[in-house]
């Protein structure tokens, strides 16, 4: 198939809204592919590149040479094999390689072609053919059941993969996808909740749906709720087999030979086989949490690692059970797997949990998490599977979000679906020493497409300077910023950064002078030092 097609489908589904439209238009596209194209097909109408980032900067992309004329004549299989041999050009020139081998591939492509191509490079690519939608479009051009094909992904974590199997050899094919120790499948993630009454209300909403719409029927358990601390630490997934003992990342890197302590806390398990999902923390000798940087600091260490254990031990904060001795445990309930890692694990290894349906007890447990350092509480439903590589609506995320007013002293003009619209903001504090404003960060999260039009109107008429991805503003516009917490940072003047900042809005009612000051922002990070 011509990398046309693809482009054509992308644009076709982006353009309708129903959800059956979608998946008609997903399978037709899939049915005529061969075996070898479907799982590029399937990543890249996902929105995804099958071997990652290309290792390709905006600058690359700004001067690509202009579309070619139709008809269209690169096929997908060659886009692919000149993408992966950008992905993999290393050495001396392989900056100018990969330019090269981006120039020569555009300039084959059409206009249509073009424009879905940046947008899968640049991750702007916005469908709607994603999650659920794509795999029963799979599943329908495959002939399978969907429940087939569902679980599949689930234990592999690989749809593109699973899609191949499931058309070369249907049924078959999808059998071979089983969670095997050894082998990490992708997390299962939280989405966010305002509070622990909402958290709860929101569980128990799901519970209801899962039991069919009934409030009667509600599932063993009903609005209660598991309830963790939750920890600013790197996510890991541990495995032990006959093979031994191996640790992976969240994007499922094998980190084993960096944790001994793991590898030796999981080796003295009575078991012979398990798969467990958890975080690994650095604590100070009295029990409180280092900073993040420590702990990733330590993590991130490849060499000197026994030296790097003895100043910066890791804890594992183990909080699920997904196989035990043989057993596969994702689709059991919540409640299950958590008995299954309290009856196998040392209360040591696992995560602080609580039972309850009452929100005030969600809130002293919350204050207790915060208390000892850590960045809030998970609040989980009793009754969910574990949903690999999903948001799940059965784990909801609690924090206190903590903001400060900042002042805005340039923007950065936005790509794809943004582009036309000043969106990266520099964020800055104000320094009462010097009078002037010193960057923290930048975000363009939580904005909204009114936000961004109002934005760029009003930052040009601050317009100071510019250069060509930067427009530099006079410090007057203050806007409200969330963020969960602050890191130590060489990048930027005052020592300090923002992690995961994101826009409330504008405060209007706020002049720069008003705005937070170094001072303050410097006590947030020492509070929580």
């Amino acid at each position: 198939m011509s990398l046309a097609g693809i482009a054509a489908t992308s644009a076709a589904v982006a353009a309708t809204s129903s959800r059956l439209a979608k998946i008609e238009l997903l399978a037709a596209c899939l049915v005529p592919l061969s075996p070898a194209e479907v799982p590029i097909a399937v990543a890249y109408l996902s929105g995804e590149l099958p071997g990652g980032a290309l290792g390709v900067g905006w600058a690359a992309m700004r001067d690509l040479p202009p579309a070619a004329p139709a008809p269209p004549t690169v096929t997908l299989l060659e886009t692919e094999a000149a993408l992966d041999r950008i992905r993999t050009a290393s050495g001396p020139g392989s900056q100018g390689l990969r330019r090269s081998e981006l120039a020569g591939l555009f300039a084959r492509l059409t206009d249509p072609e073009q424009r879905f191509l940046r947008g899968l490079m640049s991750g702007e690519l916005r469908q709607g053919a994603l999650g659920g939608v794509m795999v029963e479009a799979v599943a329908r051009a495959a002939n399978v059941p969907v429940a087939d094909l569902r679980r599949a992904v689930l234990v592999s974590g690989d749809l593109a993969a699973v899609a191949g199997a499931a058309v070369a050899e249907g049924r078959e094919g999808l059998a071979r996808f089983r969670l095997i120790p050894g082998r990490p499948l992708r997390p299962m993630l939280a989405q966010s909740a305002t509070g622990p009454a909402d958290a709860l209300a929101r569980i128990g909403q799901a519970g209801i749906a899962a039991a069919g719409g009934d409030p009667g029927g509600r599932p063993t358990g009903g609005a209660a709720a598991g309830v963790e601390w939750k920890f600013d630490g790197v996510r890991v997934q541990v495995h032990r087999s006959s093979s031994g003992v191996s640790v992976f990342t969240r994007n499922l890197a094998d980190v084993t030979s960096r944790v001994p302590e793991v590898v030796e806390a999981i080796e003295a398990l009575p078991a012979a086989s398990i798969v467990l999902d958890g975080e690994l923390i650095g604590l100070r000798p009295d029990g409180r949490p280092r900073r993040f940087q420590e702990t990733m600091g330590r993590f991130g260490s490849r060499v000197d690692v026994v030296e790097a254990r003895e100043a910066v031990p890791l804890s594992p904060f183990l909080f699920d059970c997904l196989h035990l001795d043989g057993e596969d445990l994702i689709d059991h309930r919540a409640a299950d797997r958590f008995a299954a890692l309290a009856g196998t694990l040392p209360p040591a290894l696992v995560v602080p949990r609580i039972v309850t349906d009452d929100a005030g007890a969600v809130e002293a447990f919350l204050d207790e998490a915060l208390a000892a350092g850590h960045e809030g509480v998970m609040v989980k439903s009793l009754d969910a599977p574990y949903e690999a590589g999903r948001r799940g609506a059965g784990w909801l995320k609690v924090k206190r979000a903590q903001t400060l007013d900042l002042v805005v002293l340039a923007a950065e003009w936005g790509h794809g679906r943004r582009r036309g619209t000043l969106s990266n903001l520099h964020l800055g504090a104000r320094d009462t020493v010097t009078g002037d404003f010193v960057m923290l960060g930048k975000t363009f999260k939580g904005m909204t497409d009114e936000m961004l039009a109002w934005q760029t109107e009003h930052l040009l008429g601050l317009e100071a300077s510019r250069d060509a991805s930067t427009v530099f503003v006079r410090p007057e516009l203050v806007v409200e910023v969330a963020f969960d917490g602050l890191q130590d940072s060489s990048r930027y003047p005052g020592g300090l950064a923002l992690r995961f900042a994101r826009i409330k809005g504008y405060r209007t009612d706020k002049t720069a002078e008003q705005a937070d000051t170094m001072e303050t922002v410097r006590a947030i990070h020492e509070r929580s030092s």
